[in-house]
């Protein structure tokens, strides 16, 4: 992670306490950020004690600080490429509403502050159609996917989502 922590002015539409700072990654050639309040740690992968690991999205089991949790390589997630871990492939550890798990990126690239007014909406989506994205963060010529990484992170069963639609 680079040592730089561009902090941007605050929207003029919205109070300095409605800015939040965001971890930004690498994950396929994108940027994305995630509200940095979810961060427990980042560790390189090479450092994580895995004691469990088979599976294709699902790295295995990894103890961090006595915790365990599980590994969710993002870069399979997120494209069909097989991943190739090198020095810069690191671990977001997270801590989620319901658990701590670790998310496997291309890179973690800095740490961003945005207001509100700084998030667009997806131009064609309508709200609701992917819960997990929150919209394009500007920052400087850089545009960053923003992520809600609970609602990411969140296993639904088949058809919860759809019948929960229905209800609404």
């Amino acid at each position: 992670m680079s040592s730089s922590n561009p902090i941007l002015p605050a929207h003029p539409n919205s109070s300095h306490a409605d800015v939040r700072q965001y971890l930004t990654f690498r994950l396929g050639g994108l940027e994305y950020a995630l509200d940095y309040a979810n961060v427990r740690e980042l560790r390189p992968l090479k450092a994580l004690e895995r004691f469990a690991a088979d599976g294709e999205i699902v790295q295995g089991v990894a103890v961090s600080r006595g915790v365990i949790m599980p590994i969710v390589d993002m870069r399979i997630a997120f494209g069909p490429r097989p991943p190739k871990h090198d020095p810069g492939t690191d671990v977001i550890i997270l801590q989620l509403s319901t658990c701590v798990m670790g998310m496997v990126t291309d890179g973690v690239t800095d740490i961003v502050s945005l207001a509100p007014g700084q998030i667009e909406p997806f131009p064609g989506m309508q709200a609701g159609d992917v819960d997990y994205l929150l919209g394009f963060g500007e920052v400087g010529n850089r545009r960053l996917i923003v992520v809600d990484i609970d609602r990411l992170m969140a296993i639904r069963r088949a058809g919860e989502e759809e019948g929960a639609r229905h209800a609404a």
